[in-house]
């Protein structure tokens, strides 16, 4: 029986090995060639090892995009969008998940609805809004707008995982004294961290992949993002094959990084899940 079980295993380890494969693979040839010279490039192809490490193109590419200045713009935006959208989250779906508020159905409709428009059914009136607001080629507008986008998939996910949250619970915080705020931090916000911390990384993951409307809103080169300074130095600029892989690798390196950081975070979060 057990022997069964696991044969039965193995082609659900093989497929997932392959997935894992298909995923690293790619970067790994980036990874491979940002770091051969032009001519070692054009002489072996993509798929050669380097004979040595040559950096000049990462150090370019740093240098030509100030790199270190699109780098804190968009650790800056990413993580400022991620705590905000995952704090305004909690308050939404506190009180339309376990504060029962009227029309909770419709709300929730109207969160799903404002998650699935286009990005670029936003951008006029978010390019108007902000020059009316006086807040057009800053990074707050950037902040703002994607904290409500992301805000609004939080919600919703949250709304459905509150108004599951155990009654028994919030009735005997209630009974000892706890007001709507001390249930919501003290008891609330403890309970649902793993979920919280899945938002937070997803969130700052999606952020950092953006790339319309911080083009629109974000036309200074002092305020532009890693994305924006990849897309405008391609469309600009000539570059070889080895200063395009060393943009694309510095351009994931940081996502990757925080994934790797927080991967435990996120994986508590996916199993406790699950266990509910």
């Amino acid at each position: 029986m057990k022997a069964a079980r696991a044969l039965r295993r193995y082609p659900v380890l093989l497929a997932l090995c392959l997935a894992a494969l298909f995923m690293i693979v790619p970067f790994l040839v980036v990874a491979v060639n940002a770091v051969k010279s032009p001519a070692e490039y054009s002489r072996n192809g993509p798929l050669s090892l380097p004979d040595g490490l040559y950096l000049d193109g990462l150090k370019d590419f740093w240098e030509r995009v100030d790199y270190s200045r699109k780098l804190l713009n968009s650790v800056l935006i990413s993580g400022s969008v991620a705590v905000g959208a995952v704090v305004l989250s909690v308050l939404s779906a506190y009180a339309i998940g376990i504060g029962r508020i009227r029309g909770r159905t419709w709300i929730l409709a109207f969160f799903v609805l404002a998650n699935m428009l286009p990005q670029e059914a936003l951008v006029y009136p978010v390019y108007y809004l902000s020059k009316q607001a006086g807040l057009y080629d800053t990074r707050l507008s950037v902040i703002i707008v994607f904290t409500v986008i992301q805000a609004a998939f939080g919600t919703y996910l949250l709304s459905s995982v509150l108004s599951r949250f155990p009654r028994e619970i919030i009735e005997a915080a209630r009974i000892d004294g706890a007001d709507k705020w001390q249930v919501l931090w003290r008891i609330v916000v403890p309970v649902s961290r793993p979920t919280l911390g899945v938002l937070l990384v997803f969130f700052f993951i999606w952020t950092w992949n953006e790339f319309l409307l911080p083009l629109v809103m974000l036309i200074s080169n002092d305020n532009q993002t890693v994305s924006v300074a990849l897309g405008v130095l391609q469309g600009q600029r000539l570059m070889d094959a080895t200063m395009t892989n060393a943009a694309a690798l510095l351009g994931v390196l940081p996502a990757l990084v925080f994934f790797l950081v927080f991967q435990r975070t996120l994986t508590r979060g996916i199993a406790v899940g699950a266990v509910k």
